[in-house]
């Protein structure tokens, strides 16, 4: 029984993909065929014209018959595929119209069967040789550079279709509920312990705290003027630049013995700190409460969200504007990229072998996969089509090859001809 939607397709008609071309077919058939009923109306006029004479034209007389009856009844086997021969509804004829359900059928397993088999696609790709082919063609750098331009261009297009609401879906959608689900804590908890492991934090602290003794001293007014808005009213002015002074070159001098000493009691309070922080985090309840709190408050604030936005507005107009410089840092570097594989791809015999493998593996993998769907297009094709229709079509592509029966059946009934009524002469 068919399925729903087989059984409830509605019969469509075949679409012309080039007029020109089906017109030279036609002009193609039409000429065949002529030749075809040329020779049937030759052998019928030779026949008529020997009908009753011996000797050498009894040969000629009897081959004219049998040509005539192999093109009258090659004409019938042709024209039964297609339609009903003079429109006598003959049984097993007009075979396409009626049948081409079952044809489709019995091509779409035959394509399933001889062709998208493993051993057959392994075949073909090795044979191919992919990897070797596309080394060659990227080798030409007008090749190259078109394909740095297609994919520039894919590349700009795609950027351009992601819209700032499409950032916030995701932000909010995607984003922010996963890791609301996920606890922050054993990965802040792990990277910590990592980083202080390492000693990557050292860097970062040496950086803060060259940066904040070269604040001092190129704003030390801006530092006396912040502890003076602090100081009690009553304090004399003077009493207070003093103080000031004092702690502004004190603050430089601990700043620069953290600077110089790597064992500094400083970064050593620092280290016990953060280590603390690191087992705190995976090991204390109470500090990994408050690490999701701050974490969910964090997700939670509007704020997420603009600067999601605004980051991705950053990084889509710097991708842009590299991408769209025909000369710029990131076309030049896919040219330089491209022209390396190239290189490797023609020298190296193993990598070859390793890409042509994967691409065998990826087609069987393909077909094995959606082979089915494939090949069961063509029955559900075929079962959509107008059966006349089709009939016409597919006479309009083979019908010339067709025709070359029905002349080799009137050549080869003639021959047959002469030879049975060669050995009747020699038996009577």
């Amino acid at each position: 029984m068919p399925d729903q939607a087989t059984a409830t397709s509605p019969t469509i008609s075949l679409i012309t993909p080039d007029p020109g071309a089906d017109e030279a077919r036609r002009r193609g058939l039409r000429r065949m065929r002529t030749v075809a009923v040329g020779l049937l109306l030759l052998a019928a006029c030779v026949y008529v014209a020997t009908l009753g004479r011996d000797g050498f034209w009894g040969f000629v007389n009897a081959g004219a018959e049998a040509s005539m009856v192999g093109a009258i009844a090659d004409w019938f086997a042709v024209t039964a595929l297609f339609k009903h021969p003079l429109g006598l509804p003959i049984p097993h004829t007009a075979l396409i119209p009626k049948r081409k359900d079952e044809l489709g059928k019995g091509l779409e397993e035959f394509v399933g069967e001889n062709f998208l088999q493993e051993d057959i696609i392994r075949e073909r790709v090795a044979a191919a040789t992919i990897s070797a082919r596309v080394g060659d063609w990227l080798a030409d750098p007008a090749n190259a550079r078109r394909v740095v331009d297609e994919a520039s261009e894919v590349a700009a297009i795609a950027l351009g279709k992601v819209r700032d609401d499409h950032i916030a879906d995701l932000v909010t959608e995607a984003l922010v509920p996963r890791f609301r689900e996920e606890p922050i804590s054993p990965l802040l908890g792990t990277t910590l312990m990592e980083v202080l492991r390492d000693d990557l934090h050292h860097g970062v602290v040496d950086l803060a705290v060259e940066e904040m003794h070269r604040w001092l001293i190129d704003n030390p007014e801006t530092f006396s003027r912040v502890l003076e808005e602090r100081a009690p009213w009553w304090a004399p002015p003077r009493l207070n630049d003093a103080v000031t002074s004092r702690l502004h070159v004190q603050a430089l001098a601990w700043l620069e013995d953290i600077r110089d000493d790597p064992h500094h009691r400083a970064r050593e309070a620092l280290d016990s700190m953060l280590g603390q922080l690191a087992h705190d985090l995976l090991n204390d309840a109470e500090t990994q409460e408050r690490a999701e709190g701050f974490k969910n408050r964090l997700l939670e604030h509007p704020q997420v969200v603009t600067t999601a936005i605004s980051l991705w507005k950053a990084m889509r107009s710097a991708l842009l504007g590299s991408i769209q410089d025909r000369e710029g840092a990131v076309r030049q570097r896919l040219l330089v990229e491209l022209n390396l594989f190239s290189e490797r791809l023609r020298d190296d015999a193993a990598l070859r072998e390793r890409l042509d493998r994967m691409a065998a593996d990826l087609t069987v993998f393909m077909v094995e996969r959606y082979g089915a769907e494939v090949t069961t297009v063509i029955t559900h094709t075929i079962e959509r089509w107008d059966g006349k229709e089709a009939a016409r079509r597919i006479e309009l592509h083979v019908g010339r090859d067709l025709q070359f029966i029905r002349i080799n059946g009137t050549i080869v009934g003639g021959l047959v001809g002469v030879l049975i009524h060669a050995v009747s002469l020699l038996v009577s």
